[in-house]
């Protein structure tokens, strides 16, 4: 029972650190492409110098490595929309257009997968509609874009669980996570000459930026990620669920806490923010007799961490 407790808590420290990434893209100065790009190359360099991704790669098939090199694309845009929309809007935004991962999901997933559409999976997304509604009549004009690319995102993040449940069983996590991100450092720097920017597209950061950048990566990406793997071992999947739909949580919070946002927003922004989560929260609770694992592979690649 004290490992099972000592689980829990990690996941929720874990939790606590995918929330903090909102507000360290609201605080590091650099353009959103600029920002995915170093974290993504920061992330994928430390995973080189591990032997157990070199061993991955190599038990690996051609095939499989394309594919999850096409799901790296898909990563790296969900990154790119996620923090475009930070710097847009604010982390508190950012952060409730990740809740809709799920709903998104509900589409999506029979979609790619040809199965039949699950109604309480229809019955959950329609639920969130008015809560986005409510969302998008409490923030100020000039931050609806940044909702609507935050929306954009989500959709990212429904398409890459999607795909990556597929292959779940086919890879080791780190090695698929390095793949992922390599790839979609490899993606954004063909992407770059074709996006408006002013000045170099990946410029130096400066002592500030490179040490977020750093946070980042290593304290917010793989710090959280191992602890996730190993907490997996002693908690159920519904529990591990239950705990990751508080990442928008925390992320607000703490956006409230040290950036002061809720100065930004008015009290229909929170009222959305209910709603939404009251239907994310009873997703789980009305699958929990058809309970499937937690996928690995999203540990280490998305912002929004509770996709089944």
């Amino acid at each position: 029972m004290q490992s099972v407790n000592k689980a829990r808590l990690q996941i929720h420290f874990c939790v606590l650190l995918w929330g903090v990434t909102a507000i360290l893209g609201k605080l590091i100065t650099l353009p959103a492409l600029s920002l995915v790009w170093w974290r993504m190359l920061l992330v994928t360099g430390a995973l080189l110098l591990l032997p157990r991704v070199w061993r991955g790669l190599r038990a690996m098939t051609v095939r499989l490595r394309l594919a999850y090199a096409c799901i790296g694309v898909l990563v790296s845009l969900h990154w790119l929309t996620f923090y475009a929309a930070i710097k847009l809007a604010n982390a508190s935004v950012g952060a409730t257009c990740m809740a809709l991962g799920p709903a998104f999901l509900a589409f999506v997933e029979p979609w790619l997968t040809r199965r039949r559409f699950d109604l309480r999976e229809v019955l959950m997304a329609i639920a969130v509609v008015p809560g986005v509604a409510m969302v998008a009549g409490g923030v100020p004009s000039h931050m609806r874009l940044g909702i609507a690319v935050g929306v954009l995102s989500a959709l990212f993040v429904a398409l890459f669980g999607s795909l990556n449940k597929r292959l779940v069983e086919h890879g080791e996590p780190l090695t698929v996570t390095c793949i992922e991100l390599g790839t979609g450092a490899i993606f954004l720097s063909l992407l770059a000459p074709l996006l408006p920017h002013a000045g170099p597209a990946y410029p130096l950061p400066d002592t500030h930026d490179a040490l977020l950048l750093i946070l980042l990566a290593f304290g917010c990406t793989l710090l959280p990620f191992s602890l996730a793997l190993v907490a997996l071992r002693h908690v159920s999947a519904f529990a591990m669920q239950m705990i990751t739909n508080l990442e928008p949580v925390y992320a607000i919070v703490l956006a409230m806490l040290l950036l002061g946002e809720q100065r930004q927003l008015d009290g229909w922004f929170y009222a959305g923010v209910v709603v939404i989560l009251a239907a994310v929260f009873a997703y789980p609770l009305l699958h929990r007799k058809d309970e499937v694992a937690i996928q690995p592979e999203l540990l280490g690649t998305a912002e929004s961490h509770h996709l089944d």
